[in-house]
C-alpha cells in the first residue's frame, strides 16, 4: 500500500489494523476456509480495536473514523482474510445504518453490543425470487396492534445465524421503492428461522443462509426511519459497503501480488531466478499499476461520500466496479505465475482467487454497478 499520502493518524491506524491481521488472520485463513469457520472470537478481539463501530459515532459507542479511514482499515484486514474482512464490512455496514437513520432509542439499545460485537449484525436485502431487482422483494411487513408482522424469505445472507441483530427490509406499502421499508429484527424474535449453511466456491469463514420470517411479530419502535423510508436507507448502506468490498479486493489481491514477488524472487529456471524474466517483471508491473489505479478511485469515492458530494453513488458504483474486477484479475494472475502450486491450498493463492470472486457479485453486482454508473452519465440527456 502507498503511504506517502496518508495523514499520521491514518499510518498508525493501518499499522495497528496490519498488526492485529498479521497476528490474528493471515496465520488461521487457509484453516478457516477448509474447517468453514467463522471465528467469532477473533471478531471480539478486532472490537477492542474499535473494528466493531468504524463510521457509528464516538457518542454512540463508535470509533468515529471517515470513509477515507474506512477503505484503509478493510485494505489491510484483507490482507490478511478477505472473508473475516468482507464480514466486518458488512457488520459496519449494519451499525452505520443504526447510527445515521435510526433514533436515540434505537442507537442507546442496539449499538453498544454491537459496537463491542458481543452482538454481529446482518443485512438483509436480498430475497431468492427477484436477485438484482431489489425494489421488487416480497418480504412484506404488515402493521398489527403496535407492532408488525413480518414473513418472507432473504437469501444470500452473510452472519445469518450466528449474528444477533438484522436489518430486514420489508415491503409495508405500493409496488416499487417507495413502498419499502427498514425494520430491527433480533435473532430472538419468534418466527425467526434459518435455512442450512450454504456450501460456497469461497468466503467459507462466514456463514450465509436464508432468513426466513414466518410471522415474526416485531414492536413498531423497531421500524427505521419512517413508512417508505426502507429503499433509500438500503441504498445508503450499499453506498459505504460497496467502498468496503471493493478496499477487500484490493487488500486479498495486494497479498496475492506480494507472495508472488517472493515466489518468484525464491525460485528458478533454465539456470536464473524467475524474478529476472522481463515477462514476468512486466506481468508484476501491470499488477502493480492496476492496483494502485484501482486504491486512487477507491479514496476518491470515499472522500466523496465524506464530503456528501452528489456524484457519491456513482462514484462508489465505479470503485467497486473497478477494485472488484482488479482485484480479482491480479489474484488469477497471481496464481497463474504460482504455476501449479497456486492450485495448491497451503500456498493460500487459490483461496484469495476464490474470495475475491464473489466481490464482483456481492453488494449489488458490476453489471448493477455499470447501470448506475450510466444512469449518471445519461440523466438530464433524455
Amino acid at each position: 500500500m502507498t503511504t506517502t499520502m496518508l495523514t499520521e493518524d491514518q499510518l498508525a491506524l493501518v499499522e495497528t489494523t496490519l498488526d492485529f491481521a498479521q497476528d490474528h488472520l493471515a496465520p488461521h485463513a487457509v484453516t478457516w476456509d477448509q474447517d468453514k469457520h467463522f471465528p467469532i472470537d477473533v471478531l471480539h478481539k478486532a472490537a477492542g480495536l474499535g473494528l466493531g463501530g468504524v463510521y457509528v459515532r464516538e457518542e454512540s459507542g463508535g470509533s468515529g473514523l471517515t470513509r477515507a479511514d474506512g477503505v484503509l482499515v478493510f485494505e489491510t484486514l484483507a490482507s490478511g482474510c478477505p472473508s473475516i474482512a468482507g464480514y466486518l464490512s458488512i457488520h459496519n455496514m449494519v451499525a452505520w445504518m443504526i447510527d445515521h437513520y435510526g433514533d436515540d432509542a434505537q442507537r442507546e439499545r442496539w449499538l453498544p453490543r454491537l459496537c463491542a460485537m458481543e452482538d454481529l449484525g446482518s443485512y438483509c436485502l436480498t430475497e431468492p425470487g427477484t436477485g438484482s431487482d431489489a425494489a421488487a422483494l416480497r418480504t412484506r411487513a404488515v402493521r398489527e396492534d403496535g407492532h408488525y408482522v413480518l414473513t418472507g424469505v432473504k437469501q444470500f445472507i452473510s452472519g445469518a445465524g450466528a449474528s444477533q441483530v438484522y436489518i430486514v427490509m420489508a415491503r409495508t406499502g405500493e409496488e416499487g421503492p417507495r413502498g419499502i421499508s427498514a425494520f430491527l429484527v433480533d435473532r430472538d424474535d419468534p418466527g425467526l428461522s434459518f435455512g442450512p449453511n450454504e456450501k460456497k466456491m469461497g468466503w467459507n469463514a462466514q456463514p450465509t443462509r436464508q432468513v426466513v420470517l414466518d410471522a415474526v411479530r416485531v414492536p413498531a419502535d423497531r421500524l427505521l426511519g419512517h413508512e417508505g423510508d426502507g429503499f433509500r436507507i438500503a441504498m445508503g448502506g450499499l453506498n459505504g459497503g460497496r467502498l468496503g468490498i471493493a478496499a477487500c479486493s484490493l487488500g486479498g489481491a495486494r497479498t496475492a501480488l506480494n507472495q508472488s514477488l517472493a515466489y518468484l524472487a525464491d525460485r528458478e529456471a533454465f539456470g536464473k531466478p524467475l524474478l529476472d524474466a522481463q515477462a514476468l517483471q512486466f506481468r508484476l508491473a501491470d499488477m502493480a499499476t492496476e492496483l494502485t489505479a484501482a486504491r486512487a478511485l477507491v479514496q476518491q469515492a470515499a472522500q466523496a461520500l465524506d464530503r456528501g458530494d452528489p456524484q457519491a453513488p456513482q462514484l462508489c458504483a465505479m470503485a467497486k466496479l473497478f477494485a472488484t474486477d482488479t482485484g480479482y484479475t491480479v489474484a488469477d494472475r497471481a496464481l497463474q505465475l504460482h504455476g501449479g502450486y497456486g492450485y495448491l491450498s497451503e500456498y493460500g493463492i487459490e483461496k484469495i482467487v476464490r474470495d475475491l470472486r464473489v466481490h464482483q457479485i456481492l453488494e449489488g453486482t458490476n453489471e448493477i454497478m455499470r447501470l448506475i454508473v450510466a444512469r449518471g452519465l445519461t440523466e438530464g440527456l433524455r
